[in-house]
């Protein structure tokens, strides 16, 4: 029985992992969660399947004067997905675009540092994704997420979530292999309003994770 709400992202990331057993011990399959508050879920997911966990680096384009909703998302190797709705409603112009645009490409340059240092992103080719996030609200960055991975032909795409709004999960039917959620509901309203505790992950528990997952499998 799913709860209404989660205590918080480590028990979602456990609740979450039941649903993907099937996932288990499967030598191809390799975790990749959204960070920051992606990664303690993704961690739980990972330790329950026996998998390798590593990170899908993708920015949300927050709207200006609303940091907080997306008009879309970057992710490295040119992809930038626009929330055409958020756009026009709020009127947007190119040049704002250009402006939040150049600084995520930024922040994404100093969190692939922060947290992989000098080593490579995974070779996914060939290989079962497991792309993990806390929750999708308006699915500019999870579909960021997706067409970045696709570029580097990954055999299967599974998008695994605790929570998202009902509309934007069927949306994303056309664009993943295999899609499992928790909670998948209208009205939506926020990511937050689901988690008792949704405190912000910060970079020391987003490399202290890695690197936790990182000893168990090498072991």
């Amino acid at each position: 029985m799913i709860k209404i709400r989660f205590r918080d992202r480590t028990e979602a990331g456990r609740l979450l992992a039941e649903q993907l057993k099937a996932y288990a011990n499967r030598s191809e399959v390799l975790v990749l969660a959204l960070p920051r508050g992606g990664v303690p879920v993704g961690f739980q997911v990972s330790h329950t399947l026996n998998a390798p966990l590593d990170i899908c680096l993708v920015r949300k384009l927050g709207a200006p004067g609303h940091k907080e909703l997306a008009m879309g998302a970057i992710a490295p190797g040119g992809v930038m997905v626009l929330n055409e709705d958020v756009v026009r409603e709020l009127r947007i112009s190119k040049e704002t675009i250009e402006q939040v645009v150049a600084e995520e490409q930024q922040e994404l340059q100093r969190r692939n540092r922060a947290y992989r240092g000098y080593l490579p992103a995974p070779d996914i080719e060939h290989r079962t994704v497991i792309l993990v996030d806390d929750g999708i609200a308006t699915g500019s960055t999870v579909r960021a997420a997706i067409a970045t991975l696709r570029q580097q032909q990954p055999q299967f795409v599974v998008v695994a979530v605790p929570v998202a709004p009902l509309c934007t999960w069927k949306q994303l039917k056309a664009e993943a292999d295999d899609l499992v959620c928790l909670k998948a509901l209208e009205p939506f309203r926020a990511i937050s309003l689901w988690y008792d505790d949704f405190s912000q992950t910060t970079d020391d528990e987003v490399r202290s994770l890695l690197a936790k997952q990182s000893l168990a499998i090498s072991h």
